[in-house]
């Protein structure tokens, strides 16, 4: 198991759609390759789009609402909170992160002790088709971390089990150049109430605060909490509301040529706005965050 306060590398991102071929169109017009649709056992499917980083987006729809609500009933903390964000929120949006894990029993054991357990680990197989047209059985264990003062959004360490590498390199070229994830953002009026939560599921205690928020560094990306002045400035979003409570709002991605990251969306018609250097494009049907496009530097 990695070191306790060795920051954990970014995983995923759970994205809550409606329906995967809504999704597929979407992201296909914003320049991303996605992957064939894969089922759960446990009512649920997603249409994942993986990163040359190792990173990749889940987004995930109902295949069976009823086999969804028994696994639900039957204590299947995944399901459960995706249920709940849907019927809180909508059927598009970004319910959570998750981190990489060695040992899931033993981050389960960590986040009962911390006082921030989201629920029991899961454990479950399913099976899995590579771009060579081969099926192989993957097996996953998760271990969920929450806070009751943010119910729409959570994470979890996952670990695989006895999953071979597999070559997705048809699947990480993307038309958009995109390379991999270096920033999630999520919001709330006062990041700081968090820290703890985020710095516990990151595994690292450093924290960068300033007047627009803070930033908690993983292996290979950041998170982001902005307040509305934060989220105002770096993402050109006005927010009346007087929510608390984290939200997860933006993705932010690496890309090699902005310039033809504009062009490819001009071609498709997709709206982009430039925003503090970076290229934006806003929630639509089957894009339930803010995606963030900037150049490596």
């Amino acid at each position: 198991m990695a070191s306790p306060r060795s920051p954990r590398p970014l995983d995923h991102l759970v994205l809550p759609v409606e329906d995967l071929e809504t999704t597929r169109a979407r992201h296909i017009s914003l320049g991303f390759t996605i992957a064939a649709e894969a089922r759960h056992p446990f009512g649920t499917e997603n249409a994942c789009v993986f990163f040359k980083d190792g990173t990749y987006l889940e987004p995930l729809a109902i295949a069976s609402r009823e086999e969804c609500e028994q696994a639900a009933r039957e204590g299947n903390v995944f399901v459960a909170r995706d249920q709940a964000y849907r019927f809180r929120r909508s059927d598009t949006g970004f319910s959570a992160f998750v981190v990489g894990s060695k040992n899931a029993e033993e981050d389960r054991d960590r986040f009962l002790k911390l006082g921030m357990s989201g629920g029991d680990l899961l454990s479950f197989s399913r099976p899995m088709k590579l771009p060579d047209g081969s099926d192989l059985t993957a097996s996953f264990k998760l271990a969920f971390a929450a806070d009751l003062r943010a119910p729409d959004f959570f994470g979890f360490a996952v670990e695989r089990i006895n999953v071979p590498a597999a070559d997705r390199s048809a699947l990480t070229r993307h038309d958009n150049g995109v390379t991999g994830i270096s920033e999630i953002i999520l919001s709330e009026p006062n990041p700081t109430d968090f820290q703890y939560f985020i710095q516990e599921l990151a595994c690292n205690r450093e924290v960068d605060a300033n007047s627009f928020g803070m930033s908690i560094e993983l292996d290979g990306s950041t998170v982001t909490v902005y307040n509305k002045a934060g989220m105002e400035t770096h993402l050109g979003i006005i927010d009346a509301s007087r929510e608390r409570g984290l939200i997860g709002r933006a993705i932010v991605y690496h890309v090699e040529d902005l310039a033809a990251v504009a062009a490819l969306l001009h071609a498709n018609a997709v709206t982009a706005r430039q925003v503090a250097g970076r290229l934006v494009v806003d929630p639509a049907p089957g894009q339930g965050a803010f995606y963030c496009f900037e150049e490596i530097r």
